[in-house]
């Protein structure tokens, strides 16, 4: 059984865009009979968010400073299948939430957007750019995993964790790192630190929290990876090799302090056209540096219209 990563704790339409009401909530129905949430919000060149978790909805990205990119960017935000307000299903494979973004284009009329990813969602993002790069304008990867639960994310969160439970840090057998993180995580969460692999502030996490109390949602998509490993194995794959290949311009944001995903992971993308934007903070910096996150996307616009 694989570690369940600490960040998936915290963490019928017919109206074309020209038609939808700005800021107002709507549904879709996909091809195979799923109904996906969606919000669009903003003005400006489309932008799809593809939440993280797995199994976020949209509303803590949205409403913890994500809308502060309206103002230059026209943001659809979408609930996976699965997740948030969006209906369950049978099918929660890779291929499946591709093709939930790629028919949320489609129904909404777009010919092509950009993608904004944060955490586990940029597996996911990045899998829709490989697939769909005639209709995708550009990248934006907040503090996302290409390869989720990597050995090299996982040695980092235990020497962190030791560091935080004032234990030295041994050497621990590659096939024992997960084991080894359950009792790190569950010694952090006695004594009530167990946010800091995400962030230094407590009260960032009470923000989340009260976000999530005021919309409920569901999970199964992310229970149903992080219980079901061998059944989702594409989830567990490193698609960071992929990036040579995805040839579209690409702003990656990360934190010089996120555990949840690791400080080095970003090192390697190898992304053709990719620009780097490492900011001081932890997991979420979308929230707890929203100026200097929102001015990095609006460069990135800027020169990519």
């Amino acid at each position: 059984m694989k570690t369940i990563p600490l960040f998936i704790f915290f963490v019928i339409s017919v109206i074309s865009v020209s038609a939808q009401t700005n800021g107002t909530e709507a549904f879709f129905e996909t091809s195979d009979h799923v109904k996906i949430n969606y919000k669009i919000s903003g003005k400006g060149e489309a932008c799809i968010y593809v939440p993280g978790g797995p199994g976020q909805g949209f509303p803590s990205f949205e409403l913890l400073g994500g809308n502060n990119l309206e103002k230059n960017l026209q943001m659809i935000y979408m609930d996976q299948r699965g997740s948030g307000s969006s209906g369950t299903s049978d099918n929660y494979h890779l291929n499946a939430m591709v093709r939930d973004i790629e028919e949320l284009r489609q129904h909404l009329k777009l010919d092509k957007v950009f993608l904004l990813a944060h955490s586990f969602g940029g597996i996911i993002a990045v899998n829709y750019a490989k697939q769909y790069p005639q209709h995708t304008k550009g990248l934006i990867l907040a503090n996302i995993t290409l390869h989720f639960l990597n050995d090299k994310t996982l040695k980092e969160q235990i020497a962190y964790g030791n560091s935080l439970l004032q234990l030295q840090n041994k050497v621990v057998p590659k096939d024992s790192l997960s084991t080894e993180l359950s009792k790190i995580s569950a010694a952090l969460r006695k004594k009530r630190i167990g946010y800091k692999f995400l962030t230094e502030d407590i009260e960032t996490i009470r923000q989340t929290d009260k976000i999530d109390s005021l919309h409920p949602r569901i999970i199964d998509f992310g229970m149903a990876v992080i219980s079901k490993p061998k059944e989702f194995p594409e989830y567990y794959a490193d698609y960071a090799p992929l990036t040579k290949n995805i040839h579209v311009p690409v702003l990656v944001i990360t934190g010089k302090k996120d555990k949840a995903v690791g400080t080095q992971h970003y090192k390697t993308f190898r992304f053709p056209d990719q620009k780097v934007v490492a900011i001081d903070g932890g997991h979420l910096l979308y929230y707890e540096k929203n100026r200097e996150f929102v001015d990095a996307v609006r460069e990135f616009m800027e020169k990519h219209r």
